[in-house]
């Protein structure tokens, strides 16, 4: 009886991946590529996928995927983001492509998943290790993590205290307290639940 022949798993995975991201490219359907961004956001939760995303380009393909009008898109992109950030060579790449001003931009929309997912992500990117970016606490930040830290929402209100206490000088929440020029205000506070459809 003949052998089956030896197939190393990790080449299906990455033929699985590679096939996710050629469909998210070619597709027409905004149905299809939410489905695609989900699946590819869903897969980042896995450490062992890590280096097969960075191969096939996924961090840069969220990260394009935020300065997307379709809010869906922008979650799932943010999620995925999120996901990625525990590993210091998707952190790096984060930070040094420009993804800073873009997942800071994220802290604005209405989807509430969003948020949570940008600030958690803002968190990973401010984590010892990642080097000095000063954005990711400028003032703009910090005024915003104060509005979250009154939010009705307990995790967007937790997870706002986390960063003023552990990323923030006592004496930067003390200047966005005071601070008037709201640049990054007039951000509202995410919904907390999906609007109705007429």
């Amino acid at each position: 009886m003949a052998q089956k022949p030896k197939v190393d798993p990790h080449v299906g995975r990455l033929g699985y991946l590679q096939a996710l991201v050629t469909e998210f490219q070619e597709t027409e359907s905004q149905d299809a590529k939410e489905q695609v961004l989900a699946n590819l956001a869903n897969f980042a939760y896995d450490p062992n996928n890590y280096q097969y995303l960075r191969q096939l380009q996924v961090l840069d393909l969220f990260l394009d995927s935020l300065s997307e009008e379709n809010e869906t898109l922008v979650e799932f992109a943010i999620g995925g983001l999120c996901n990625l950030c525990p590993d210091r060579a998707n952190r790096e790449h984060i930070l040094q492509t420009g993804g800073i001003p873009l997942i800071i931009n994220c802290l604005s929309s209405p989807n509430e998943e969003t948020v949570l997912s940008a600030v958690t992500t803002i968190m990973y990117l401010s984590s010892p290790g990642s080097g000095s970016h000063p954005e990711l606490t400028a003032m703009p930040v910090v005024q915003c993590m104060l509005r979250f830290s009154l939010s009705a929402n307990t995790r967007l209100r937790n997870l706002a205290q986390i960063f003023l206490e552990d990323f923030c000088s006592p004496s930067q929440v003390a200047e966005a307290r005071t601070w008037r020029a709201h640049s990054a205000l007039g951000i509202p506070l995410p919904r907390t639940e999906a609007p109705q459809q007429p």
